[in-house]
């Protein structure tokens, strides 16, 4: 039970400072602010759990393919190298409100094209038909809610909070890896949308940053001084 609950402690502040002023959250924010909130939120925290789970089960996979000797090492190596990234970033940080606008630029780009695109299509054509043209799963789910999930899980994709939670999973508990991820993907998901760009704008990168590189460091240090 001790196991279970440092696996979950760990993950669940890795999470929140790993998603607190990231690309995801500030994608999230946005989209709450132009679409139904319930969709984005389902969207965003669907793509959130399926990662979370990849995630920690890639993890635990991981020392039954290598020894576990070497995937502590490895975790060690990996925390001390996150804090240093995350530090480093915290001191070079440009700008408060770099990394939002820059979502919300792409963003912006990603919703002028799909318009015009559409504004092309002839606007007399039946509902069945423009049933029948749309992908195959916006047939079943909302455009709204596949586009949350997939904004998500590709910007999540290879992410620093991805790999620190493959690595927290080859360490700790993977259950308390999980849902300690889970719950702090939902907090900070909910956060940004209930928010929205208000709350997000007012977020300092650098301290959370700097917060974040800490913490690794700390898990890094508690690592290298643990047995395997």
């Amino acid at each position: 039970m001790s196991s279970v609950l440092q696996g979950f402690s760990k993950s669940l502040a890795m999470t929140v400072l790993s998603e607190i002023g990231d690309k995801t959250f500030f994608a999230a924010a946005i989209l709450a602010m132009r679409h139904p909130r319930r969709l984005v939120l389902s969207g965003c925290l669907a793509a959130l759990v399926v990662m979370t789970i990849l995630s920690a089960f890639v993890g635990w996979a991981a020392p039954n393919l290598i020894s576990r000797k070497w995937t502590h090492h490895i975790t060690t190596l990996l925390f001390f190298g996150f804090g240093i990234w995350s530090l480093w970033d915290g001191f070079h940080e440009g700008g408060e409100s770099e990394e939002l606008a820059e979502v919300e630029a792409k963003l912006d780009a990603d919703w002028t094209k799909a318009g015009s695109g559409t504004a092309k299509q002839n606007g007399k054509v039946s509902d069945d038909v423009k049933k029948e043209t749309r992908p195959f799963l916006s047939q079943f789910f909302s455009p709204i809610l596949l586009k949350a999930f997939s904004i998500t899980f590709f910007g999540e994709w290879g992410d620093k909070s991805q790999l620190a939670t493959i690595g927290l999973a080859a360490d700790e508990n993977p259950f308390g890896v999980v849902l300690g991820g889970i719950v702090g993907q939902a907090l900070c998901t909910t956060a940004a949308v209930v928010g929205g760009k208000s709350l997000a704008s007012q977020i300092s990168e650098r301290l959370v940053a700097l917060s974040g590189g800490v913490l690794f460091i700390v898990f890094g240090i508690q690592s290298f001084l643990s047995t395997v």
